[in-house]
């Protein structure tokens, strides 16, 4: 089987264990993110011209309560996962996981081929332009040898790639959870996930409405996976025993790697999730730039505002892609080591190709 098959099918799995675990956290974030910018004026002075007609105030204030800002939903993550089981019920949380479940096998299958890839171009070990150049240069340098700076570079190469696949993904996802919201919120509703591919196809086109957001999730993605894959590949660094390769790490490694790694990941450039998130579910988003958007959020709800989710976000990394790279490691050494065709070396020590097989 052909290497890049392999970190296809490795990453496709990876993908799949990874959002199974993180994705009702997923939905927590996203909804603290888009809490309070998701209702339009227009919706916050009918929801206020409701309640002041119920309570039977005077006209001067109703005025005073239709022009208030939109009111702030949840206190914090732990009240927002309390308020949507309560109201929603608990496989709210799941609602819209068809989509990013394959996006997430698409994704990580994408971006650990990319990724395994550009390290095979930076040793040396093949070439997109000749096929014979993993031959002629074999021996001379391996993937083992390069740098954490290499390898935080390839990762950053490979996030750059990864949003052409992801974006549409992402839009899809996040328009279908912010829905737990509630009807008024001001959130267009949708039947489920092709519902929104339709509608978003028909309403806003391809380029500025599937892929709306893509240089948000560019931003995210190139920092994020310099240092997801630069902190994972250090942890591995550390832990290979003397004399050893990466080959003879344990189980354990790879979980403490990836639990780092996840926490490195979203704590890189987190803002630019958020500006992703309005930008992809806010009725209110007139088409600005990512950097006016930024800017724009940054003056209404503040460094505070643009950081909200965060503290769920890294703790539910850290189980999730732990997962991640655990089962990427393991489905390679499984896939290669009962692969008779496949050269054994230091990616796949003998001692781990024979417990496999028994």
């Amino acid at each position: 089987m052909a290497e890049s098959m392999t970190d296809f099918i490795a990453g496709s799995a990876a993908g799949f264990a990874g959002k199974l675990l993180d994705y009702p956290l997923d939905t927590v974030k996203v909804l603290l993110q888009t809490q309070n910018v998701g209702t339009s004026n227009e919706a916050a002075a009918a929801a206020a011209a409701t309640l002041a007609r119920s309570q039977s105030v005077n006209s001067a204030t109703t005025t005073t309560i239709t022009t208030a800002q939109p009111r702030v939903v949840y206190r914090g993550a732990i009240h927002c996962l309390q308020h949507t089981t309560q109201t929603q019920g608990f496989f709210s949380l799941y609602k819209g996981l068809s989509s990013p479940l394959l996006g997430s096998m698409a994704e990580n299958a994408v971006l650990f081929l990319a990724y395994n890839s550009l390290k095979r171009i930076m040793a040396g070990e093949f070439s997109p332009f000749n096929n014979n150049d993993k031959q002629e240069h074999r021996g001379s340098k391996s993937k083992e040898d390069l740098t954490l700076l290499q390898l935080s570079l390839a990762g950053a190469g490979a996030g750059a790639l990864v949003p052409f696949v992801l974006t549409p993904v992402e839009l899809i996802k996040c328009r279908l959870q912010v829905q737990n919201a509630g009807s008024n919120a001001g959130f267009r509703t949708y039947k489920g996930p092709i519902d929104v591919i339709v509608q978003t196809i028909k309403t806003e086109g391809i380029a500025n409405g599937l892929y709306k957001g893509n240089t948000a999730t560019l931003m995210r993605e190139i920092p994020g996976n310099f240092c997801w894959y630069g902190v994972y590949e250090g942890v591995c660094k550390l832990m290979i025993p003397e004399g050893g390769t990466k080959a003879d790490l344990g189980t354990s490694a790879h979980l403490i790697g990836g639990a780092l790694a996840g926490g490195a990941y979203w704590t890189a450039f987190y803002p630019a999730d958020t500006v992703k998130s309005y930008i992809q579910t806010s009725p209110d988003h007139n088409g600005s730039s990512f950097i006016r958007t930024l800017i724009s959020l940054y003056r209404s709800i503040g460094i505070r505002g643009l950081y909200r989710g965060w503290g769920i976000t890294a703790a539910r990394a850290a189980p999730a892609h732990a997962a991640i790279f655990a089962t990427y490691e393991y489905t390679m050494k499984f896939l290669k080591a009962n692969d008779d065709s496949y050269e054994p070396n230091s990616e796949v020590s003998f001692t781990m190709k024979e417990s496999i097989r028994d």
